[in-house]
């Protein structure tokens, strides 16, 4: 089991972060795969089992620690997991270390500032892990797919976003970003789904339908967005999410590899607690 544990998260930090600098097209990114040799369904609640503890211990240190930020950002189509990522990856996680920020549509006072003011309020603190459902990339997606800004202004937003994690990066925040990839035959049975089973009729929104037209116009805004705020301090991992529990197990492995690798201990007690007597 721990070798398997081993070369799952080595290869899928390795299989699915999309090189910073190459350009990202989505057509060879398969939403169907489940390639990892020795990563079958069958074995994965008993991989998840060993690597959820990992985290959790992980989480209790970067807590304990206070030294680093991390940002957990979630983007993708409708019905592609990103609600299904955080319930399942997070599950026993200390929550008073763990935050959860959504970013629907801007009020008034937010839009009167800039894009990312209302973003940049919900970025962790240290020891805390901060995870973006949907976040500052959707004002370079949905309101370019429907024109609501110019392409100077989308183009332009790509290095601000740049800049903006540059900034989180050296202050300590380690930022994973993750493309939840689905298909669009997945993506409809999904919402047929929703409609047919009365306890998922409350996650169907019939505002979703109509993106459906859009759908090569978002894969479009989503490679142009990811080639240009792919970098070396924020990358961008594809994940194939037409199969639930991969995507789960893929996100929850390359995150504990990347919490490892902040070499984090506990922090001394400047008292000697040898000589402590609790009376």
């Amino acid at each position: 089991m721990e070798k398997i544990i081993k070369a799952l998260k080595e290869t899928a930090e390795e299989r699915y972060l999309a090189k910073p600098g190459s350009k990202i097209d989505l057509g060879e990114w398969d939403p169907d795969d489940e390639s990892i040799p020795g990563v079958g369904k069958d074995a994965e609640e008993k991989l998840s089992s060993v690597l959820h503890k990992e985290l959790g211990d992980l989480q209790t240190l970067l807590y304990a620690e206070h030294k680093h930020k991390v940002l957990i950002v979630l983007q993708a189509m409708d019905t592609a997991g990103k609600d299904g990522v955080i319930q399942h990856v997070f599950k026993g996680v200390d929550p008073q270390g763990v935050k959860v920020a959504s970013f629907k549509a801007p009020s008034a006072e937010k839009l009167s500032h800039d894009f990312l003011w209302r973003v940049h309020q919900k970025v962790p603190a240290r020891g805390e892990i901060v995870i973006f459902n949907r976040s500052h990339y959707e004002d370079v997606l949905v309101t370019r797919v429907h024109k609501m800004i110019s392409p100077e202004v989308w183009k332009r937003r790509y290095r601000e976003i740049m800049d903006f994690e540059r900034m989180l990066a050296e202050e300590g925040t380690l930022i994973l970003k993750f493309f939840l990839h689905i298909s669009k035959e997945e993506q409809k049975k999904r919402l047929e789904a929703r409609l047919k089973d009365p306890d998922k009729n409350w996650k169907f929104n019939v505002n979703d339908l109509p993106e459906r037209k859009f759908w090569s116009q978002y894969m479009h805004a989503y490679e142009d967005a990811m080639d240009g705020t792919n970098s070396s301090w924020a990358p961008w991992y594809i994940i194939p999410s037409d199969r639930k529990w991969y995507r789960n197990l893929l996100v929850l492995a390359i995150i504990v590899k990347q919490l490892h690798q902040l070499r984090m201990n506990y922090p001394v007690q400047k008292e000697d607690l040898k000589k402590i007597i609790i009376k």
